[in-house]
C-alpha cells in the first residue's frame, strides 16, 4: 500500500449529518493547554518554562528557543508536539545555566509565562493529555441541533482513535519516507542532516500510525470495533496493562463496561502480538504496506513498539453554538488526536490541523 492510496477512514457517527465548517480560521480558534504528568519540584538542574506559542510549529519552537539561549536543540526538552496554527501552552525544559537569558526567548509568537526548576529534563510522553477550546467557523446555520446527537453518542461509546492525516505529511511524503526506510530502500543519509533527527522520528512513527489506522478501519468496516476477537490484545483502561483475550464472553463484558479496551498495533520489537484471528488480521494489514515485523528490528531504539486503544474516550465534552459557528471544549488523553474527534462533528475530510493531543512515541 502506498501513502497516496490510503483508504478513507469511516465515521463512527455516520448516521448523523455533520456541521461542515472550517478549522483554524484564526489561531485563536484552536487553543490547547498541556495537562502535565507532574508539576516541577522547584529544585534541580533544569528549568521548566511554561511557554505560550502562537501560530508556530513544534520544530520551529525548538529552534527558536535553542537559538535564543545559545544551546543545542538536543538540550530543549518537550513532553510532546503541539499544533502549529493554534495558541498552545506547554512546558519546555532547558538547562539552568540558561536562566539569565530566558527573557530573550520572548517574541511576537512565543512568550515564557513562568519558570520553575526541576531535577530532570522533560521527556517525550511526560504529560497526561491536553485541554482544548476549539471553534469551528462557517458551519451550517444551526450547528448545535446537529451536534448534540453526535456528542451523546461519543460520550457513551467513545470515538475511533485514528491518527490524523497530518501525521503522514503533504501528499503522504512523510509516510512514504518511513516505508522506504523500513524496507531498506533509503537510509538516514538520504535525509538532510539539519532535519535528519526530526524527520526520522516523524517518518518512522508515521508508518506505525498508518498501519494502526488501517487495522482500525477494517475493524469498523467489518462491524468489529467493539467486538472482542479470540487472540485480541486487550488493555486495562486504568493501567494500560496488556493481555491476550481467551475467555471471550468474559472479556466482552468487561469491554462493554469500559474496564478494558481492544488495542491495535504500533509495530516494533517490543510490541505485544495478538494470536489467532486477531493476529492474522494485523499481519494482512502490515503486508499490504510491503512490510513484515522483521523490518522494524534495525529501528528498535527509535520505535520500540507498543499497543494503542482502538477507541478513545473524551472527558468534559461541552458544546456551544451560534449561527454558523460551533464551539467545543474537552480533554483528551495523550496520544489522542483532537481532529479525530472533530471529524465526527464536521464530516469534512480536509480539516488541515497539525498535531495530535500527543504522539505515543517519537
Amino acid at each position: 500500500m502506498k501513502a497516496s492510496t490510503l483508504t478513507p477512514l469511516p465515521y463512527l457517527t455516520a448516521e448523523h449529518p455533520g456541521v461542515g465548517g472550517i478549522l483554524k480560521q484564526h489561531p485563536e480558534d484552536f487553543i490547547v493547554e498541556e495537562l502535565p504528568l507532574y508539576e516541577p519540584s522547584g529544585e534541580g538542574d533544569h528549568l521548566f518554562l511554561w511557554v505560550e506559542k502562537r501560530d508556530l510549529s513544534a520544530e520551529l519552537l525548538t529552534q527558536h528557543i535553542a537559538a535564543a539561549l545559545g544551546i543545542s536543540r538536543d538540550d530543549v526538552g518537550m513532553a510532546g508536539l503541539k499544533d502549529r496554527r493554534a495558541i498552545t501552552r506547554q512546558y519546555v525544559s532547558v538547562p539552568t545555566e540558561c536562566e539569565a537569558r530566558i527573557a530573550e526567548i520572548d517574541s511576537a509568537q512565543v512568550r515564557v509565562l513562568s519558570t520553575t526548576r526541576h531535577a530532570n529534563k522533560l521527556k517525550t510522553g511526560h504529560l497526561c493529555g491536553n485541554r482544548f477550546d476549539i471553534h469551528i467557523a462557517e458551519t451550517v446555520a444551526e450547528p448545535l441541533s446537529r451536534s448534540e446527537p453526535i456528542a451523546d453518542m461519543i460520550r457513551a461509546t467513545g470515538f475511533p482513535n485514528y491518527y490524523g492525516e497530518q501525521r503522514f505529511g503533504d501528499a503522504g511524503e512523510t509516510l512514504t519516507l518511513g516505508i522506504d526506510l523500513l524496507a531498506g530502500r533509503k537510509t538516514e543519509r538520504d535525509i538532510p542532516r539539519n532535519r535528519r533527527r526530526f524527520l526520522l522520528r516523524l517518518s518512522l512513527s508515521a508508518v506505525q500510525s498508518a498501519v494502526f489506522n488501517e487495522v482500525l478501519r477494517r475493524r469498523i468496516d467489518d462491524g468489529l470495533l467493539n467486538r472482542v476477537l479470540p487472540g485480541d490484545v486487550m488493555q486495562v483502561r486504568s493501567s494500560g496493562g496488556p493481555f491476550i483475550a481467551e475467555d471471550i464472553d468474559h472479556e466482552q463484558e468487561r469491554c462493554d463496561q469500559g474496564e478494558i479496551c481492544i488495542s491495535g498495533p504500533m509495530y516494533g520489537v517490543k510490541m505485544r502480538h495478538p494470536t489467532g484471528e486477531a493476529a492474522e488480521r494485523e499481519r494482512e494489514v502490515l503486508a499490504s504496506f510491503g512490510l513484515n515485523p522483521l523490518n522494524f528490528r534495525p529501528w528498535k531504539k527509535r520505535i520500540p513498539g507498543t499497543r494503542r486503544p482502538m477507541v478513545a474516550t473524551v472527558v468534559e465534552l461541552s458544546l456551544s453554538g451560534e449561527s454558523n459557528r460551533l464551539g467545543l471544549s474537552f480533554k483528551l488523553n495523550r496520544g489522542t488526536y483532537a481532529t479525530s474527534l472533530l471529524r465526527e462533528f464536521m464530516k469534512v475530510e480536509s480539516t488541515h490541523p497539525e498535531c495530535p493531543s500527543e504522539p505515543d512515541q517519537l
